[in-house]
């Protein structure tokens, strides 16, 4: 039976050239190569297949209820994608999968991350994940820090390992220095629609990774979800983490903070947790854990 383990000859590579972040996986034997790059979209057609690939995610793989529009057009779109910017993973070894990128033949996007920045929020509806809680307060007590939102991140199932994720945000926190963003902000999601199916890993954020007052914001009034379901000691921290979703257990790695109060999501059929994240608090982490 053929072993992998065996036939690695170089395992992981990360390189940065030219604004452009590569990640390559080496196979001895059988002389395969896999180059994965991280940017930022430039045109339409990119963003259209990040859209794309969202579609996939979102709506074929999990729980998204998509309208006749989405389903029509196969593709995750709103009217924030217009004015954010949007990391890509693109596998440009030609393996057909991913969403081809018109006119580039081994070029397949395979994952996505949204970026919203402050300025760009505030000159158009504001930040997304304002529908579900109250961002204001927790800007107007940092007037003077730069708030950059992510959302939206997906990454294609049979790319879906610790490589790639991290390639991903390897891309976005080069984004984050470039432009000196002080806070990032922006929701994080559960599989789930019934709070009890997670109660567990809820009580856990609730309890161990809640905002302090400087940093903390709210879920609004009609959609809050009281995430303070178990007592304190009646959690088990290693069950607690086995639920937890890759994304938030990597937020959580990196010192992140998260909103009181969840909320369900009924049209991604997923419950929200708010996650805030002070450059300065996580820095260092970021540094040791995702150098370049």
């Amino acid at each position: 039976m053929f072993n992998l383990s065996q036939k690695i000859k170089k395992y992981i590579t990360l390189k940065y050239n030219n604004g452009i972040l590569r990640i390559k996986l080496k196979l001895n034997k059988e002389r395969i190569k896999t180059i994965l790059e991280t940017r930022l979209a430039e045109t339409k057609n990119e963003i259209k297949a990040a859209q794309q690939l969202r579609y996939r995610v979102f709506y074929k793989e999990l729980s998204a209820h998509p309208s006749i529009l989405t389903r029509f057009t196969r593709r995750d779109r709103d009217t924030y994608d217009k004015i954010c910017q949007h990391m890509l993973v693109i596998d440009k070894s030609n393996k057909k999968r991913g969403v081809l990128l018109i006119g580039k033949k081994k070029e397949n996007v395979v994952g996505t991350y949204r970026l919203l920045p402050q300025r760009d929020a505030e000159s158009n509806k504001g930040f997304y994940s304002q529908d579900e809680y109250d961002i204001k307060p927790l800007i107007e007590k940092h007037k003077e820090r730069k708030f950059l939102e992510l959302g939206r991140s997906c990454v294609l199932k049979s790319y879906r390992k610790k490589s790639t994720i991290e390639l991903l945000w390897q891309g976005v926190w080069r984004y984050i220095l470039e432009n000196n963003f002080d806070v990032m902000i922006g929701c994080a999601s559960f599989q789930a629609t019934e709070p009890e199916q997670i109660d567990m890993a809820l009580s856990f954020l609730h309890h161990y990774a809640l905002a302090p007052e400087e940093w903390r914001v709210k879920a609004k009034e009609n959609r809050y979800v009281n995430m303070n379901m178990l007592k304190k000691e009646e959690i088990d921290k290693k069950e607690a983490l086995k639920i937890m979703p890759p994304l938030i257990k990597g937020y959580l790695r990196l010192g992140a903070y998260v909103g009181d109060g969840a909320v369900i999501d009924k049209q991604f059929g997923t419950i929200d947790v708010f996650i805030v994240m002070p450059r300065e608090l996580i820095e260092k982490r970021f540094v040791d854990r995702f150098t370049i």
